[in-house]
């Protein structure tokens, strides 16, 4: 037990959450519910409380939000998204439910996203980003079905955002960024086509977003994020090179992130937490090893005893 992570203060505010729902925030943010349902799910599930988690009314929720197009929407009667979507199937997944939605249905929906140059659209208004092709090679492979993806056309269009710096793009010949060297590094892995790119090459670009409080950032020049110990440590922890960085200098990063009367991490110090910091800092000290935390698939984004079970 480590006394100065506080992980006790944490799932507390994570039990907040679900006593939001009469506060204006709660209505202004509904484009972020289902985002928020994973981030929450997935925080409680490292910190060792998944058997608190309310299957049936996140399961039901997931459920009101599936669309007739066989996406899911963010909240009931919005349009569907590709990110909503992988988060329905990560949180049903791990909640043991897919059973519960036509898989068929949902995949077709994924299916039909692809564009003919091999990346993915978002939803049917077309933006195009990398994200979106890893959300989609994500969702296909946690219901068995990344065989009806056309997967040499997506290798080729995400090795089209491999840039000159080692790193990768959301789009061929956009900047890299550390979120997207995520995604596409996550992606190939998943392929498995990580031989198609310079390992050692990549490693560098990642260790060189440690800056001298130990945080990590997206891109050069830029401030630490607590979020970037999962956007640049996962692809690391992918290609074996965790040991690249600086651990405990990134551990005590992290928590100094922590808000110490009401629980839950914030991008840095002294700002206000939020569930997507807290989720994504957590999952950075669960790839750190960190002893109160259950390991995480940095391929995934779920619990390794999900992944595990499921043989993927």
């Amino acid at each position: 037990m480590d006394p100065s992570f506080l992980k006790e203060t944490h799932i507390e505010y994570l039990k907040r959450l679900k006593e939001q729902d009469t506060r204006l925030e709660f209505w202004l943010t509904q484009h972020l519910h289902l985002s928020a349902v994973y981030w929450s799910c997935l925080s409680l599930w490292l910190l060792g409380k998944d058997n608190e988690i309310d299957r049936m009314a996140v399961v039901s929720f997931i459920k009101s939000c599936l669309t007739e197009s066989g996406g899911f929407a963010c909240y009931p009667g919005h349009d569907e998204h590709i990110t909503n979507t992988v988060y329905a199937v990560q949180v049903l997944l791990m909640l043991d439910a897919l059973n519960e939605v036509d898989t068929d249905r949902i995949a077709n929906y994924v299916v039909n996203l692809q564009n003919p140059d091999g990346s993915m659209r978002g939803d049917k208004w077309g933006e195009t980003d990398a994200r979106f092709l890893y959300a989609g090679i994500n969702c296909l492979s946690l219901m068995g079905k990344l065989h009806l993806l056309d997967q040499e056309k997506a290798t080729n269009w995400i090795l089209k955002c491999y840039n000159f710096d080692g790193g990768f793009g959301l789009c061929p010949g956009a900047e890299t960024h550390g979120a997207y060297v995520f995604t596409c590094v996550a992606a190939l892995a998943i392929l498995r086509k990580l031989d198609q790119i310079d390992e050692n090459f990549l490693g560098w670009w990642l260790s060189e977003r440690q800056v001298n409080s130990g945080g990590l950032n997206g891109r050069p020049e830029k401030l630490p994020d607590s979020c970037y110990s999962w956007w640049i440590l996962s692809p690391l922890a992918i290609i074996n090179k965790i040991d690249w960085i600086d651990r405990e200098k990134l551990i005590e990063f992290i928590k100094t992130c922590q808000d110490p009367d009401s629980g839950g991490f914030s991008d840095r110090k002294e700002d206000v937490a939020d569930v997507y910091h807290t989720c994504f800092s957590l999952a950075g000290l669960a790839l750190l090893g960190h002893p109160d935390l259950k390991p995480i698939d940095p391929r995934y984004c779920i619990p390794t005893e999900v992944s595990k079970k499921y043989g993927l």
